[in-house]
């Protein structure tokens, strides 16, 4: 009896990490659920995508069922558009942890009509945060779904935009700065108020007359290793994400994110002087 049990359970993990790894286009309900407000969450066809809305009353969030160890994971959304300014459509992993949590942020930071929409990354590593960086995007995302993908790997965490690099946080603990390597985290969203900073820096509120705002997924994918599953799943080095594709960029992608930061990089932590006047140590080591 209790082989048999070790057996299907085995089996339900191989099957879980299967269909993640697999990288196959999810419906809502078969990898998230919603963690607040779901009224304000609305699923569309079929579950192949869904709604979001952020009023007076609320805004609102979902959550991924399973949390996972090293991967990727990719979503394409289209963005409040008009008068977003005061809003912020957040998508990230967290290790739901509080003072060692790890984490890492895309928030898409609302704006004054016919001002380019910004994206803040962020990256928690054992509790230590304020690493942000800014792009402005060089489109409008809110006039079409754009896929925005985190992967994670042992080498480096990659943010990237329809497959264009727009920030690289590489691994140094070699010389003792932390990395998110070992708690798993789940894939979290938001629409959510945020007048007081997300908007030239807490200028721009909230014109609650254009409510309700609305933002739109689609193509949920999660390609990793769900956590419970198979033991040593994550350090398998036939997994992609241990693989050299996580060691460098390829010339055509690294050629693209020095694109990025060149013409549309607006902030960096590590040249805020005022911020920190000795830049901190992942700076001079590369990031």
């Amino acid at each position: 009896m209790a082989l048999a049990l070790a057996l299907w359970r085995w089996c339900i993990a191989a099957a879980l990490l299967f269909s993640a790894a697999s990288g196959r286009p999810a419906t809502f309900s078969q990898d998230f659920r919603i963690t607040w407000a779901d009224s304000h969450i609305r699923e569309l066809d079929g579950g192949r995508g869904i709604q979001l809305t952020l009023d007076q009353g609320s805004g609102c969030g979902f959550a991924s069922k399973y949390q996972y160890l090293y991967g990727r994971v990719s979503m394409k959304i289209k963005l409040v558009p008009g008068d977003s300014a005061g809003t912020v459509t957040a998508f990230y992993m967290n290790s739901d942890t509080d003072t060692i949590r790890d984490e890492l942020d895309f928030e898409f930071l609302g704006n004054r009509s016919g001002q380019p929409y910004t994206v803040q990354t962020n990256v928690y590593a054992h509790g230590k945060g304020d690493r942000e960086q800014r792009v402005n995007l060089w489109f409008d995302p809110s006039q079409d779904f754009h896929e925005y993908s985190i992967m994670w790997c042992h080498s480096r965490v990659i943010f990237s935009v329809d497959q264009v690099p727009i920030r690289v946080y590489k691994n140094n603990e070699a010389i003792g700065i932390p990395f998110p390597k070992s708690q798993p985290m789940g894939v979290y969203s938001t629409l959510w108020e945020a007048d007081d900073w997300a908007t030239r820096g807490g200028i721009e509120k909230i014109d609650w007359s254009k409510a309700p705002f609305y933002a739109y997924y689609k193509d949920f994918d999660i390609e990793g290793c769900p956590v419970p599953g198979p033991a040593g799943c994550p350090s398998n080095p036939n997994n992609w994400w241990e693989g050299p594709t996580c060691k460098v960029l390829s010339p055509e992608a690294a050629k693209r994110y020095r694109w990025v930061r060149t013409n549309h990089m607006i902030y960096d932590y590590c040249t805020d002087r005022k911020r920190y006047p000795v830049p901190p140590p992942e700076c001079s080591a590369g990031i």
